[in-house]
């Protein structure tokens, strides 16, 4: 396969240049230069004609040159251009695994069940799925992936780390584990197995309703809608939603389910690279504009998990309880290249509506408390019980 210089930098170029009117979160463009792009290559940094320099000395000089694969070559410049970009959610997926990264908007992939997000360079758990092999296995919220099957993860992407963890069911996968408060570090192997994400899982305890969504992904807002119809039809009286350990997902699902809560006012905010701001506002019709609801959150609490419970909190309409989120405020796009792989880039940062930045902080509590599982559930409920007598709210242990 010989590549002259122009292809070389039309494909450069169509990593480089980011178009700020494409969908956000989740959605997917496919770029093509036209001949107006094409005639801009000429004004490139000079630079970027050594790509084309580099390629022209290994094809020259190099000692194995029959076995030179200018496909690798190349995928090779775009992951290390991208990745010196030195924003952890902005990655190069060549065209083999590009399709594998669609599956996390389906619900069901293979693997082993875990969420996983990049936090102060360390590629961390933000939840494994319940009864997922990862939980069986004991992996934890916050755990640190320190190698996956032998390989260190220092230089790795969340996304990267992702795709060497999935794999077809029944093959194993080696991790090596850092947790906090134990000294060694933990080696496991897992075996994985087709995973089916249920987005959205609801039930009633007695007038109360509980709502948990795992992850926003393509059903999420039908899923959730019916779930709130079906609480409603049979006589909830208030709403625990449960967003512990949701990691995030699509944007404009996020803005569906918050809008299940609110009249009016803003969802989210959206800010660009030029400054320029996008407003989210509240979609007419939701369902439950007037229900008592609380909101549960820990550090597994990311991204679009995070747009909801920020929109709710900061519009009145519902107090937060647990722990701190995790505190991922970025926008992504996943645009197509040529040649079937992709760039996905970060092209906007989000604010709550009052305006608050989250990114390595998170959203803090109405209701601060290290409860776990069913016993902040428990509490929520005795809250929402209070409420609907009109009792003050129950005190919570921390």
């Amino acid at each position: 396969m010989t590549f002259k210089r122009n292809t070389i930098l039309s494909i450069l170029l169509a990593v480089a240049v980011l178009m700020m009117s494409l969908p956000l979160v989740g959605c997917e463009s496919k770029w093509t230069l036209s001949d107006a792009d094409n005639r801009t290559l000429q004004g490139l940094p000079s630079q970027f004609s050594e790509i084309s320099q580099a390629y022209q000395i290994l094809q020259q000089y190099y000692v194995d040159r029959q076995g030179l694969d200018a496909t690798k070559l190349l995928q090779g410049a775009l992951k290390g251009m991208v990745a010196a970009v030195g924003d952890n959610y902005t990655v190069y997926f060549p065209p083999q695994i590009y399709e594998s990264t669609q599956i996390e908007y389906t619900g069901v992939y293979q693997g082993i069940g875990a969420y996983i997000g990049k936090k102060d360079n360390q590629i961390v758990i933000i939840a494994p799925i319940p009864g997922s092999p990862a939980a069986a296995a004991g992996i934890k919220s916050g755990d640190v992936i320190l190698k996956i099957d032998g390989q260190p993860t220092d230089q790795m992407s969340s996304d990267e780390a992702s795709l060497k963890i999935r794999g077809p069911a029944g093959t194993k996968v080696a991790l090596t584990i850092g947790r906090k408060d134990v000294k060694d570090p933990i080696e496991l192997s897992i075996t994985r197995s087709e995973i089916t994400v249920a987005s959205v899982t609801s039930e009633m305890h007695d007038q109360i309703a509980y709502i948990r969504i795992t992850q926003f992904i393509l059903p999420t807002t039908n899923d959730f809608k019916q779930a709130l119809q079906d609480s409603i039809d049979k006589g909830a009286k208030g709403i625990i939603l449960d967003l512990r350990d949701n990691p995030g997902g699509i944007l404009d699902q996020a803005v569906d389910v918050a809008s299940q809560f609110l009249l009016r006012g803003i969802v989210v905010k959206v800010v660009d690279k030029d400054g320029k701001e996008s407003v989210f506002k509240v979609r007419p019709g939701g369902l439950a504009l007037n229900m008592p609801l609380i909101v549960l959150v820990n550090g597994g609490s990311a991204s679009a998990s995070e747009i909801v419970a920020g929109a709710l909190q900061d519009n009145g309409r519902a107090k937060l309880a647990g722990s701190q989120t995790f505190g991922k405020a970025s926008v992504q796009n996943i645009i197509r290249l040529d040649d079937g792989g992709a760039i996905k880039v970060t092209v906007a940062h989000y604010y709550t509506p009052d305006g608050k930045l989250i990114s390595g902080t998170g959203l803090t509590p109405d209701y601060p408390s290290d409860l776990k599982d069913d016993e902040l559930v428990k509490w929520a409920e005795d809250y929402l019980n209070k409420i609907i007598a009109q009792q003050p709210a129950p005190a919570l242990a921390k």
